[in-house]
């Protein structure tokens, strides 16, 4: 279809050919766990994991284990671990003062014989501003996407996990993009330092260069001048986002703009931005059905159950889920007619953190990027858009619906989704002073 927009990014990606059988799909955390510990033992090139946190715990042990001993073992290695500098110098949120995961790096790196070197990026000067929210582990010619960080709940090392999606894309040109991006636009600049090593330099003596890597992000993309414009067949396209009317929005509300029979999609916390739902409005006008599948609040990672002490950060699944609520009031003639379908997710005390879309049969977005005003404006972030128009790769993308759909249930009307008054004491008198003092909006725009 014609586009609807002035300046059209979607038709001029470039993208890299792909063929069906070099794209998997993992079903599981469990299965995600396994297979980036065994892309790290068999990698001989090059190994880059780049997440929001590799957390001190049994699962981000053994990770790091598995990092010095393929280092030790092919000393030739090159191997790089990329986290957010602010989130990896600070302990859990609602946990009391911790030291953080810098200084388990920095023991790390004393107690081994190899070297793995776990840089910081700063995206701000606070992480409440910013982070480094960009996806994607590359180890040799081989992708592996996910939403997930690396700790014992995403990576289900015990009995509880946190669901998101794990896609392993077999490419070498697209995995040599993604590398040179952190090589040449994070880890070489000036902001950008190692956390494994001891006396790091504060965020307070970094504000200019986080100041300058910041405006560089801004103008940054994917090397891809060994991809294909105008390549009518199944590829990939790298895409890079960090500030206001950033490429990797922008191609989101196109890609909402573009559907015309069925759009998916999926986001743990409900906060949509307004061009987003501005698009979703005019594509239900148009007739799209539409599905968007969220978590149960209590399947937040966020939640904290009401016999438990109450913490500030415990009321936002309840604050996402009163969005949710004014979404479905508002559409409520939509869902009738079974056009729009809100499904929340929940299995047992598992933790839901999926994203992405799915337009019509052609488009998927693998992406970390949450949806929320937070993603479109201060966070970076990335995502690989796979275009299928000749519908290759039709039969692997339904099941992974399929697999996302087994846990969920949709809302038959706004009313079965609780009110403030239904809400815990503690969360209900922390959201009505945070509505007096007019702070809400605030709110919604940061988190």
């Amino acid at each position: 279809m014609p586009s609807l927009f002035k300046r059209s990014l979607l038709p001029k990606l470039r993208s890299f050919p792909m063929s069906a059988d070099a794209i998997s799909i993992l079903s599981s955390a469990a299965q995600f766990r396994q297979c980036l510990l065994d892309h790290i033992a068999s990698a001989r090139q090059r190994i880059t994991l780049v997440a929001l946190y590799l957390q001190q715990d049994e699962a981000g042990q053994e990770i790091l284990d598995a990092l010095h001993a393929a280092k030790a073992a092919r000393p030739e290695l090159e191997i790089v671990v990329v986290v957010d500098w602010l989130r990896a110098q600070r302990g859990l949120i609602g946990a009391g003062k911790q030291p953080g995961n810098a200084a388990w790096y920095q023991a790390q790196t004393a107690a081994h014989s190899s070297e793995v070197p776990v840089y910081g990026v700063p995206v701000q000067t606070r992480e409440l501003f910013g982070v480094l929210h960009l996806k994607g582990f590359i180890v040799d010619d081989s992708v592996i996407y996910s939403g997930a960080s690396l700790n014992n709940v995403y990576l289900h090392k015990f009995d509880k996990y946190r669901f998101d999606r794990y896609h392993v894309l077999r490419n070498k040109p697209l995995a040599d993009a993604m590398q040179r991006f952190v090589v040449e636009d994070l880890i070489t600049t000036k902001a950008v330092h190692r956390l494994d090593v001891p006396q790091l330099p504060s965020t307070r003596s970094l504000r200019s260069a986080i100041g300058d890597l910041r405006s560089s992000l801004k103008k940054a993309a994917y090397d891809t001048r060994e991809a294909t414009t105008g390549y009518f067949g199944l590829s990939v396209s790298p895409l890079l986002g960090v500030g206001k009317n950033n490429p990797l929005s922008r191609v989101i509300c196109e890609l909402i703009a573009s559907s015309q029979q069925q759009l998916t999609i999926c986001t743990p916390y409900f906060n949509l931005p307004l061009p987003v739902t501005r698009e979703i409005n005019r594509a239900l006008e148009r007739g799209v059905k539409i599905d968007i599948v969220v978590g149960d609040k209590t399947a937040n990672d966020f939640y904290i159950p009401p016999s438990e002490p109450f913490k500030v950060i415990a009321a936002l699944p309840y604050l996402y889920e009163l969005s949710l609520r004014r979404f479905a009031k508002k559409h409520q003639r939509m869902i009738d007619s079974g056009l729009l379908n809100l499904h929340l997710w929940r299995d047992g005390d598992n933790t839901y953190h999926l994203k992405g879309m799915w337009v019509d049969d052609r488009y998927t977005l693998l992406t970390g990027n949450n949806l929320n005003p937070r993603a479109f404006r201060l966070d970076l972030e990335n995502g690989l858009l796979i275009d299928d128009p000749r519908r290759e790769w039709l039969e692997p993308r339904r099941q992974e619906l399929a697999s996302i759909f087994a846990h969920t249930r949709r809302i038959e009307s706004y009313k079965i989704l609780e009110t403030l008054e239904e809400y815990p004491a503690a969360v209900a008198k922390f959201l009505r002073r945070v509505s007096r003092v007019r702070i809400e909006r605030l709110l919604y725009r940061i988190l």
